[in-house]
């Protein structure tokens, strides 16, 4: 039995190493055949791949170029589109911070008035301008005497 396995063993080692020749020989062929070929019918054929290379890189130049042209085209509307948001929004906010400190002043002014009256507006709108237009030293001078004088 040993013996017999011993047999078929070497048997399937030989056929491996045939069948590995026959590849290794089917390559050396190969080689030869395209070397012959090369020499004799290539030259023409491997300039009419360069050209349809050359025609082929051209194309997707310029497809990939109008890709990017058109990319190029879409991210400025959207940043156009952006921009113009928030310059919206950001006015929006500053007209509320604009309302928003109008009423404070409007409650923090003395005898004011939280109506529609446009009377009561130009009082308060006065005192705002007088307020403001007046330099801090003399405001504070006046306070300073006006406390006094009480």
């Amino acid at each position: 039995m040993l013996n017999t396995f011993q047999h078929q063993t070497a048997r399937v080692g030989d056929t491996v190493l045939a069948a590995s020749r026959q590849v290794w020989l089917a390559g050396l062929g190969a080689a030869a055949v395209t070397r012959d070929w090369a020499e004799r019918e290539a030259s023409g054929v491997f300039r009419t791949l360069v050209e349809e290379g050359t025609a082929v890189e051209s194309r997707a130049i310029r497809f990939v170029g109008d890709q990017v042209e058109s990319s190029v085209a879409k991210a400025n509307a959207v940043w156009k589109s952006t921009r113009s948001t928030v310059e919206t929004v950001v006015r929006a906010y500053a007209d509320t911070a604009t309302a928003l400190v109008r009423h404070s002043l409007l409650k923090s002014t003395p005898g004011h008035a939280l109506s529609d009256k446009p009377a009561a507006r130009k009082r308060v709108a006065q005192r705002a301008r007088k307020a403001l237009s007046t330099p801090v030293a003399k405001r504070s001078k006046r306070s300073v005497s006006a406390k006094a004088k009480r």
